[in-house]
């Protein structure tokens, strides 16, 4: 009973499928203040720099929407009219509009959350039980959302009131200016709040990200009997992977695995192909193929391998320039022996050339035994 708890406890880091299936149905990491502040920042940057370009436009246009000719009476056209008005400020409107875009994907991509996902907007029927929205309301999360807001009101409510308070003279004063004035000095004052209420929310969401992404991984740990379940899965189950092993080893026909047990050295590619050789001085006159193979089959001659305690090398060149070539029961071709005898020499002196720290050696392939992956010649 004692420990029902702890294979229950969620004490695991999450898994990199569950991070993946996390972000493939929407739970990803988020920060509402992060985007909200990059976007105020952006369009506080739009105003000093696109605000008297706006602000001429909009001159103009009104200028022009007043003044009119008989010509314009007699041949009036309202959808021309407004597409001629409306081109003079499309300009920097469509700035504003792009730099709002741009801030609002901004803030998903510094969090790695940017992207589209459906599952995110499917009809979740657990989402619409009321129940469970008060649990939320009400939760340990609703709890913290609400001490967030609270912190921003607080925050932010005292950043407007200082700004008001440093800019209250300007403010009223502007009346007394003509609009020209006027319109530049609540711009570049506009422009300056949205400024400092943008970096006031750039602290929030300082905070805000970091307490993010520990929520979220408390949210994803998973227990260690979830661990085991998914490795279980990623990995197969003990008899399923003999059900594959026995499946490999009757790739391989009776000669090849009887030919194993009397192998000197495989050669590898290292994982796609496999050719076993053997070479007895005084009793075989060249180097011969005992088995060779790709795929399960080669995965069947590493694990034999293994099993005869027969070396395996990695050779990628010459272990296909054998497979292409040779076959079992076959000595290798000749142009192979200077390549072949260099790594027999390192293998019947194994033990010495480990006890020396030496590294396999160098082989040179012939061109025209140089195969790719497909078989074709001069890879």
């Amino acid at each position: 009973m004692a420990d029902t708890p702890d294979r229950d406890e969620k004490t695991e880091e999450a898994t990199p499928q569950r991070r993946r299936k996390a972000v493939e149905t929407g739970d990803v990491l988020q920060s509402r203040e992060l985007g909200t502040a990059l976007v105020m920042l952006a369009g506080a940057g739009w105003l000093l720099l696109g605000g008297g370009w706006f602000v001429g436009a909009m001159r103009a246009m009104l200028a022009r929407g007043l003044s009119f000719g008989r010509a314009d009476v007699d041949g009036f056209d309202p959808a021309l009219a407004a597409l001629r008005l409306a081109s003079g400020v499309a300009l920097p409107v469509a700035a504003l509009f792009a730099l709002t875009m741009v801030a609002a994907i901004a803030g998903p991509a510094l969090l790695g959350s940017a992207g589209f996902r459906w599952s995110a907007v499917a009809v979740k029927p657990n989402k619409l039980n009321p129940l469970s929205g008060l649990k939320r309301i009400f939760g340990p999360q609703g709890l913290i959302e609400l001490g967030k807001s609270l912190a921003k009101v607080v925050l932010l409510g005292a950043v407007g009131w200082w700004l008001f308070r440093g800019q209250q003279q300007a403010i009223l004063g502007a009346g007394a200016r003509d609009i020209g004035t006027a319109a530049t000095t609540l711009g570049h004052q506009l422009a300056w709040a949205l400024l400092v209420l943008g970096a006031g929310l750039g602290v929030i969401a300082a905070i805000d990200v970091p307490a993010q992404l520990f929520q979220r991984g408390a949210r994803l740990r998973m227990t260690k009997q979830e661990v085991k379940d998914e490795n279980r899965q990623t990995e197969g189950a003990p008899e399923l992977k003999a059900a594959v092993r026995r499946r490999q080893m009757e790739t391989l026909r009776g000669s090849a695995r009887r030919g194993m047990a009397e192998a000197t050295v495989v050669l590898t590619n290292p994982t796609h192909f496999a050719v076993a050789l053997r070479y007895r001085p005084g009793v075989d006159p060249a180097p011969f193929v005992v088995a060779r193979g790709r795929g399960a089959t080669a995965q069947a001659i590493r694990e034999l391998a293994a099993e005869h305690k027969v070396p395996v090398l990695s050779y990628p060149q010459l272990a296909r320039a054998i497979y292409f070539t040779a076959r079992e029961s076959h000595p290798v071709r000749e142009d192979l022996y200077i390549a072949v005898a260099t790594v027999l020499a390192f293998v019947m002196n194994l033990e010495a050339a480990l006890a020396a720290g030496r590294a396999q050696p160098h082989v040179e392939v012939p061109l025209d035994a140089r195969f790719d992956e497909n078989g074709r010649r001069g890879a």
